[in-house]
């Protein structure tokens, strides 16, 4: 697998499935078009994108260049890179007939396809990945800190998640994912002292 620094943003959680067996990155989908109405999740891709740089790589349809669209209007342009992929006609395997437009999406396309798509945007791949600093936060941690697996671990994480202010709709393991791209270990720590 290759490490890619920035975040990827895709349309739902099939693409998710496909990059993340090429790619060791943070994945976040936007739901399709319920990325319209979710000023939640809108908010998290700008914190994530000031923090770690984001990458939209949606199918090569008309839908999924609305969303590109709509994200490169809603966040600072300097923060995204736009990965596209080419138009090649087919369908998904488990789909049992092609999309409207009759085009592979994300899920759709090779590994090969994917890192050349990542490449040509200018992602932050492989050696050059910058080390970040102090250990990630790992399942195990979420448990410790009282925000998965125990009693009242739902409400502690819904009040993590008021406080700085990301989407209530988080499960743990997608909230795990943010605080890494987001918070140290140790800045977590003190967030909830805080709480």
């Amino acid at each position: 697998m290759i490490k890619v620094s920035e975040v990827i943003v895709v349309e739902g959680r099939y693409d998710k499935n496909t990059l993340s067996q090429i790619v060791d990155a943070t994945i976040i989908e936007t739901g399709g078009f319920s990325i319209f109405s979710d000023p939640e999740k809108l908010e998290l891709l700008r914190k994530i994108a000031e923090r770690r740089g984001l990458i939209v790589m949606t199918d090569s349809d008309g839908a999924g260049f609305v969303i590109r669209n709509y994200l490169k209007g809603a966040i600072d342009p300097k923060y995204i890179k736009h990965a596209y992929i080419p138009d090649i006609e087919g369908k998904e395997r488990r789909k049992s007939a092609p999309s409207g437009e009759g085009k592979l999406g994300v899920e759709g396309m090779s590994r090969q396809v994917i890192l050349d798509a990542l490449t040509r945007t200018g992602a932050t791949m492989g050696d050059n990945v910058p080390k970040k600093s102090g250990e990630p936060i790992c399942k195990a941690d979420m448990f410790a800190l009282g925000l998965s697996g125990g009693e009242g671990s739902r409400e502690r994480r819904l009040r993590l998640t008021k406080k700085l202010g990301l989407p209530q709709k988080l499960s743990p393991n997608a909230l795990m994912d943010v605080l890494n791209v987001l918070y140290t270990k140790q800045e977590l720590r003190e967030v909830l002292e805080a709480l």
